[in-house]
Protein backbone atom coordinates (compact mmCIF):
# COMPACT_ATOMS: atom_id res chain seq x y z
CA UNK A 1 0.00 0.00 0.00
CA UNK A 2 2.92 2.33 0.73
CA UNK A 3 4.27 1.70 -2.77
CA UNK A 4 0.87 2.63 -4.19
CA UNK A 5 0.97 6.06 -2.54
CA UNK A 6 4.60 6.56 -3.52
CA UNK A 7 3.40 7.44 -7.00
CA UNK A 8 2.36 11.13 -7.33
CA UNK A 9 -0.23 10.20 -9.95
CA UNK A 10 -1.82 7.69 -7.58
CA UNK A 11 -1.93 10.21 -4.74
CA UNK A 12 -3.51 12.79 -6.99
CA UNK A 13 -6.07 10.27 -8.24
CA UNK A 14 -7.00 9.12 -4.73
CA UNK A 15 -7.32 12.66 -3.38
CA UNK A 16 -9.57 13.58 -6.29
CA UNK A 17 -11.79 10.56 -5.76
CA UNK A 18 -11.86 11.12 -2.01
CA UNK A 19 -13.04 14.69 -2.53
CA UNK A 20 -15.71 13.48 -4.97
CA UNK A 21 -16.82 10.82 -2.49
CA UNK A 22 -17.19 13.36 0.32
CA UNK A 23 -19.20 15.66 -1.93
CA UNK A 24 -21.49 12.89 -3.21
CA UNK A 25 -22.11 11.52 0.29
CA UNK A 26 -22.53 14.63 2.43
CA UNK A 27 -24.49 16.94 0.12
CA UNK A 28 -27.36 14.40 -0.16
CA UNK A 29 -27.19 13.93 3.61
CA UNK A 30 -27.92 17.63 4.15
CA UNK A 31 -30.56 17.77 1.43
CA UNK A 32 -32.21 14.58 2.68
CA UNK A 33 -32.52 15.98 6.20
CA UNK A 34 -34.14 19.12 4.79
CA UNK A 35 -36.66 16.96 2.90
CA UNK A 36 -37.30 14.65 5.87
CA UNK A 37 -38.06 17.45 8.34
CA UNK A 38 -41.42 18.53 6.87
CA UNK A 39 -42.39 14.91 6.14
CA UNK A 40 -41.58 13.83 9.69
CA UNK A 41 -43.39 16.87 11.06
CA UNK A 42 -46.42 16.02 8.95
CA UNK A 43 -46.41 12.42 10.18
CA UNK A 44 -46.06 13.61 13.77
CA UNK A 45 -48.88 16.14 13.69
CA UNK A 46 -51.40 14.41 11.39
CA UNK A 47 -51.97 10.97 12.87
CA UNK A 48 -54.05 9.81 9.89
CA UNK A 49 -51.07 10.32 7.58
CA UNK A 50 -48.49 8.72 9.87
CA UNK A 51 -48.84 5.23 8.40
CA UNK A 52 -48.94 6.45 4.80
CA UNK A 53 -45.86 8.66 5.10
CA UNK A 54 -43.82 6.03 6.93
CA UNK A 55 -45.01 3.22 4.66
CA UNK A 56 -44.07 5.19 1.55
CA UNK A 57 -40.62 5.92 2.98
CA UNK A 58 -40.08 2.25 3.84
CA UNK A 59 -41.11 1.07 0.38
CA UNK A 60 -38.86 3.59 -1.33
CA UNK A 61 -35.86 2.60 0.78
CA UNK A 62 -36.18 -1.00 -0.45
CA UNK A 63 -35.51 0.03 -4.08
CA UNK A 64 -32.00 -1.20 -5.05
CA UNK A 65 -29.61 1.73 -5.32
CA UNK A 66 -28.09 0.55 -8.61
CA UNK A 67 -31.53 0.36 -10.21
CA UNK A 68 -32.29 3.87 -9.00
CA UNK A 69 -29.01 5.22 -10.39
CA UNK A 70 -30.01 3.83 -13.80
CA UNK A 71 -33.66 4.98 -13.69
CA UNK A 72 -33.09 8.56 -12.52
CA UNK A 73 -31.36 9.80 -15.72
CA UNK A 74 -34.46 8.84 -17.68
CA UNK A 75 -36.71 10.65 -15.20
CA UNK A 76 -34.62 13.81 -14.87
CA UNK A 77 -33.25 13.84 -18.40
CA UNK A 78 -29.68 14.04 -17.12
CA UNK A 79 -26.66 12.25 -18.65
CA UNK A 80 -26.04 8.78 -17.25
CA UNK A 81 -22.63 9.84 -15.90
CA UNK A 82 -23.89 13.04 -14.24
CA UNK A 83 -23.23 13.31 -10.51
CA UNK A 84 -26.73 14.78 -10.18
CA UNK A 85 -28.13 11.26 -10.48
CA UNK A 86 -26.23 10.02 -7.43
CA UNK A 87 -26.99 13.17 -5.43
CA UNK A 88 -30.71 12.94 -6.26
CA UNK A 89 -30.89 9.23 -5.43
CA UNK A 90 -29.03 9.52 -2.14
CA UNK A 91 -31.10 12.55 -1.14
CA UNK A 92 -34.23 10.43 -1.54
CA UNK A 93 -32.66 7.54 0.36
CA UNK A 94 -31.62 9.83 3.21
CA UNK A 95 -35.07 11.40 3.38
CA UNK A 96 -36.70 7.95 3.44
CA UNK A 97 -34.36 6.80 6.20
CA UNK A 98 -34.82 9.97 8.28
CA UNK A 99 -38.63 10.36 8.20
CA UNK A 100 -39.31 8.05 11.13
CA UNK A 101 -36.44 9.35 13.31
CA UNK A 102 -37.65 12.93 12.75
CA UNK A 103 -41.16 11.91 13.79
CA UNK A 104 -39.91 9.99 16.83
CA UNK A 105 -37.55 12.82 17.81
CA UNK A 106 -40.35 15.37 17.75
CA UNK A 107 -42.60 12.98 19.68
CA UNK A 108 -39.88 12.73 22.34
CA UNK A 109 -40.15 16.42 23.21
CA UNK A 110 -42.11 16.66 26.49
CA UNK A 111 -45.69 17.81 25.91
CA UNK A 112 -45.56 20.35 28.74
CA UNK A 113 -42.64 22.14 27.05
CA UNK A 114 -44.56 22.35 23.77
CA UNK A 115 -47.61 23.63 25.66
CA UNK A 116 -45.53 26.22 27.50
CA UNK A 117 -43.96 27.46 24.26
CA UNK A 118 -47.39 27.77 22.68
CA UNK A 119 -48.67 29.70 25.69
CA UNK A 120 -45.72 32.08 25.31
CA UNK A 121 -46.85 32.92 21.80
CA UNK A 122 -44.66 30.60 19.72
CA UNK A 123 -46.44 29.64 16.54
CA UNK A 124 -45.95 26.21 14.98
CA UNK A 125 -42.99 26.99 12.71
CA UNK A 126 -41.14 29.15 15.23
CA UNK A 127 -41.79 26.60 17.99
CA UNK A 128 -40.42 23.82 15.78
CA UNK A 129 -37.09 25.51 15.12
CA UNK A 130 -36.64 27.36 18.42
CA UNK A 131 -37.91 24.75 20.88
CA UNK A 132 -38.72 21.30 19.52
CA UNK A 133 -35.80 20.63 17.16
CA UNK A 134 -33.09 21.69 19.65
CA UNK A 135 -34.59 19.32 22.24
CA UNK A 136 -34.94 16.58 19.62
CA UNK A 137 -31.26 16.71 18.59
CA UNK A 138 -30.14 13.77 20.80
CA UNK A 139 -32.67 11.46 19.12
CA UNK A 140 -31.96 12.83 15.65
CA UNK A 141 -28.18 12.58 16.04
CA UNK A 142 -28.17 8.78 16.05
CA UNK A 143 -30.24 8.65 12.85
CA UNK A 144 -28.03 11.20 11.10
CA UNK A 145 -24.97 9.11 11.96
CA UNK A 146 -26.58 6.01 10.45
CA UNK A 147 -27.60 7.96 7.34
CA UNK A 148 -24.07 9.33 6.87
CA UNK A 149 -22.53 5.85 6.98
CA UNK A 150 -25.22 4.58 4.61
CA UNK A 151 -24.51 7.35 2.11
CA UNK A 152 -20.76 6.82 2.23
CA UNK A 153 -21.35 3.16 1.45
CA UNK A 154 -23.93 3.72 -1.29
CA UNK A 155 -21.78 6.27 -3.13
CA UNK A 156 -19.38 3.42 -3.94
CA UNK A 157 -22.18 1.61 -5.80
CA UNK A 158 -22.30 4.53 -8.22
CA UNK A 159 -18.91 3.43 -9.53
CA UNK A 160 -20.72 0.64 -11.39
CA UNK A 161 -22.30 3.29 -13.63
CA UNK A 162 -19.14 5.41 -13.84
CA UNK A 163 -19.67 7.65 -10.78
CA UNK A 164 -18.71 6.90 -7.24
CA UNK A 165 -15.60 8.51 -5.83
CA UNK A 166 -13.63 5.88 -3.95
CA UNK A 167 -15.77 3.17 -5.52
CA UNK A 168 -13.76 3.62 -8.69
CA UNK A 169 -10.78 2.17 -6.86
CA UNK A 170 -12.80 -1.03 -6.46
CA UNK A 171 -13.89 -1.28 -10.08
CA UNK A 172 -10.50 -0.26 -11.50
CA UNK A 173 -8.75 -2.65 -9.15
CA UNK A 174 -10.93 -5.55 -10.23
CA UNK A 175 -10.51 -4.72 -13.92
CA UNK A 176 -6.73 -4.44 -13.58
CA UNK A 177 -6.46 -7.38 -11.14
CA UNK A 178 -4.71 -5.04 -8.73
CA UNK A 179 -5.74 -6.02 -5.15
CA UNK A 180 -3.74 -3.20 -3.53
CA UNK A 181 -5.97 -0.60 -5.18
CA UNK A 182 -9.07 -2.41 -3.91
CA UNK A 183 -7.67 -2.49 -0.37
CA UNK A 184 -6.85 1.22 -0.55
CA UNK A 185 -10.43 1.95 -1.58
CA UNK A 186 -11.86 -0.15 1.26
CA UNK A 187 -9.57 1.34 3.91
CA UNK A 188 -10.21 4.94 2.82
CA UNK A 189 -13.98 4.36 2.73
CA UNK A 190 -13.90 2.98 6.27
CA UNK A 191 -11.70 5.83 7.48
CA UNK A 192 -13.98 8.39 5.84
CA UNK A 193 -17.03 6.87 7.56
CA UNK A 194 -15.19 6.95 10.90
CA UNK A 195 -14.06 10.57 10.53
CA UNK A 196 -17.54 11.76 9.49
CA UNK A 197 -19.07 9.90 12.43
CA UNK A 198 -16.63 11.52 14.87
CA UNK A 199 -17.37 14.96 13.40
CA UNK A 200 -21.12 14.39 13.78
CA UNK A 201 -20.65 13.30 17.40
CA UNK A 202 -18.63 16.46 18.07
CA UNK A 203 -21.31 18.63 16.47
CA UNK A 204 -24.01 16.88 18.49
CA UNK A 205 -22.14 17.52 21.75
CA UNK A 206 -21.56 21.17 20.87
CA UNK A 207 -25.23 21.68 20.01
CA UNK A 208 -26.49 20.06 23.22
CA UNK A 209 -24.40 21.50 26.08
CA UNK A 210 -27.24 20.75 28.52
CA UNK A 211 -26.79 17.03 27.83
CA UNK A 212 -23.14 17.19 28.93
CA UNK A 213 -24.18 19.03 32.10
CA UNK A 214 -26.73 16.33 32.85
CA UNK A 215 -24.19 13.55 32.37
CA UNK A 216 -21.54 15.26 34.54
CA UNK A 217 -24.04 15.78 37.36
CA UNK A 218 -25.09 12.12 37.16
Amino acid sequence: MIDFFASPSNREMVLGQLGEHIYLALLPLLLGIVVALPLGRLAQQVRLLRGAVQGGANIFYTIPSLALFVIIPGVLGTPLLSSINVIFALTLYTAALMVRPVRDALDSVPAHIVTAATAMGYRSTRRLFAVELPLAVPVLAAAVRVASVSNISLVSVGALVGIGGLGRLFTDGFQRDYPVQIVVGIVLTLLLALVVDLVLVALWRMSTPWARVGVSRA
